[in-house]
């Protein structure tokens, strides 16, 4: 029989290391969770804080965290989806590449399949500034297009203006 009482002492006590463990496992991660919420976010300016005080701070903080990663991801979209206009160069569409070298002028132009413009109107433009369109081109790759004109200064006393053809252009396209 005291062999009996004994195991029921020994059951007591291990269970009472047991729970002891426990709460000082669970004491632990109250103060590392504590540790990790910074100070900007704490309500109270206590020092020893209730374990209720340190869930509460910790609920707060996580909703505002995945508020923030919330905010974030909806920034992302937008950045993304601004990205699907732009070159990987990073430069928006349409892209207008003017070079102008003696005589000679030759224009590129880059535009998404669903921001085009009329051929024939930078043409026009190239003819009232006084250029002859020589070759004209364009090829589609992907979703851009690739529009590729020479041409050459119908006088040479008075040349082209390769920044006046640039802006017009610019304006044309918008």
């Amino acid at each position: 029989m005291r062999n009996c009482h004994g195991g029921r002492a020994d059951l007591k006590l291990e269970r009472k290391l047991a729970e002891k463990y426990r709460r000082l496992h669970m004491k632990t991660l109250y103060l590392k969770l504590s540790s990790i919420i910074p100070a900007e976010h704490r309500t109270t300016a206590k020092d020893i804080m209730t374990k209720q005080d340190n869930l509460d701070q910790a609920t707060s903080y996580i909703k505002y965290l995945r508020a923030r990663i919330e905010k974030l991801k909806q920034r992302r979209l937008v950045q993304t989806s601004a990205a699907r206009n732009e070159m990987g160069t990073g430069y928006l569409l349409p892209i207008i590449e003017v070079k102008y070298q003696d005589l000679n002028l030759e224009i590129l132009l880059i535009s998404g399949v669903n921001k085009s413009f009329m051929f024939h109107e930078v043409i026009n433009v190239l003819e009232e500034e006084g250029a002859e369109v020589i070759h004209g081109s364009f090829s589609v790759v992907g979703d851009k297009i690739y529009h590729t004109i020479h041409s050459q200064a119908v006088s040479t006393r008075i040349g082209l203006e390769a920044t006046r053809v640039s802006e017009r252009l610019k304006e044309l396209v918008k």
